[in-house]
């Protein structure tokens, strides 16, 4: 098989040609979503330890093949000032050997960048559907020999942004070993069966989540592309019940393997008391009132997260005094039900329901007009000023200059 590689991308022609078909490489795209600056910047924000022993759990750093599981001084800080200052420090602290850092859930570490790629992927969702369970994203940056997993196969469709360098992608439309592996490292002898696409600044590189594949070093120098995946296979209930769970606190908790397991490490016919327990409590929770509204959080949030859930952490809150206007700068969707509501935007959701003082004045940001706390009633002002400021917050309004 050969790759097909086209000059101009419009997402009516991919979606008739390649989604869930074939790979397609798109030479010098426009309005590509992720700057290299920007990339930077991102990069050191996600890549940032717990505690100067830890290196951060949505983050891997190898040196040649080998895990690091410390973060040292590998991390990209902002004194290196770009890729550029970044690239010579590691050549000099690591000698020139082959390193890699990869940062998941990349977009949610700045907000315009997440904003862009929103943008970018509406075309797609008003074509395809956005997705139930959202989007990810990834960056790969370094001169590893080859991915760190070797050959694989994602549950993903991907699109990979070259940013800095030239990469080099091999696939296979089948999967290439016939031992019961999932992966494989050492793969010469799956080669002669395989075919290539090599990405360049500004381009862009789609394969559907059935390919087999592996990226490749084009050389020394490192190079860096941002990935982003559409879950596409596998899809488990259990990806939604994490998310709806995030963040909460179990009542009980058990591990795999018990004193009470039968032998081989299985469950006996009777559950342990501690497994007992925490069904007990996840059954507990499914018949509370407020797990419903978990459940409606999580999908406004997913919803208004444009297809990439979670987004960028809420910025502080600042406060709003009477004499400032604000304007809406993002869509407000409200939750199911009648008012008052809660309201979510950018995958954020509003902390109370709203009062019919704050709906009228949501009203008025959805007409686009600016608003100013001092000329509000004073019934009702203080939850007013509290919505504007939280949804500031979202960086769903923004403060307009009185000049």
């Amino acid at each position: 098989m050969t790759l097909t590689v086209e000059k101009s991308f419009d997402w009516d022609t991919f979606t008739e040609r390649f989604w869930d078909r074939q790979p397609v490489l798109y030479r010098a795209v426009d309005a590509v979503p992720f700057a290299e600056p920007e990339v930077f910047r991102a990069a050191v924000l996600g890549s940032r330890p717990p505690h100067p022993l830890a290196v951060p759990s949505n983050l891997q750093f190898l040196v040649r093949r080998r895990q690091q599981t410390r973060p040292h001084d590998y991390l990209p800080e902002l004194s290196d000032e770009s890729f550029d200052g970044y690239e010579q420090r590691m050549a000099d602290r690591l000698g020139g050997q082959r390193y890699a850092l990869v940062v998941h859930r990349f977009h949610s570490f700045s907000h315009p960048l997440w904003d862009r790629a929103r943008r970018f992927y509406a075309g797609l969702w008003e074509r395809v559907g956005q997705p139930t369970h959202s989007a990810g994203s990834t960056m790969f940056h370094g001169s590893y020999e080859h991915s760190p997993v070797g050959v694989h196969q994602d549950r993903f469709a991907t699109f990979m942004f070259c940013v800095r360098g030239t990469k080099r992608m091999r696939f296979w439309a089948e999967r290439p070993w016939s031992d019961p592996v999932h992966t494989v490292l050492d793969y010469q002898p799956y080669l002669p069966s395989s075919f290539v696409a090599e990405v360049e600044p500004g381009d862009l590189l789609y394969w559907p989540s059935r390919y087999y594949h592996v990226g490749e070093s084009t050389g020394d120098a490192p190079a860096t592309s941002v990935n982003v995946g559409i879950p596409r296979r596998e899809h488990r209930p259990y990806y939604e019940i994490k998310d709806l769970f995030r963040g909460t606190r179990p009542a009980a908790s058990a591990p795999l393997f018990t004193p009470d397991a039968a032998p081989g490490g299985r469950l006996a016919a009777e559950l342990p008391t501690a497994l007992a327990d925490a069904v007990d409590a996840f059954a507990a929770r499914l018949d509370e009132d407020r797990f419903a509204d978990r459940a409606t959080e999580l999908a406004l949030r997913v919803r208004t997260a444009g297809g990439f859930w979670p987004t960028e952490p809420p910025a502080e809150p600042r406060p709003l005094d009477d004499d400032t206007p604000v304007r809406g700068c993002a869509p407000l969707l409200p939750a199911p039900g009648e008012a008052p509501r809660r309201w979510a935007t950018g995958g954020h959701v509003t902390s109370v329901a709203t009062t019919a003082e704050a709906l009228a004045v949501l009203r008025r940001l959805d007409a686009g007009e600016a608003v100013r706390v001092g000329e509000l009633p004073e019934t009702g002002r203080a939850e007013v000023r509290s919505l504007l400021e939280e949804l500031e917050s979202f960086r769903a309004v923004i403060r307009v200059d009185a000049h």
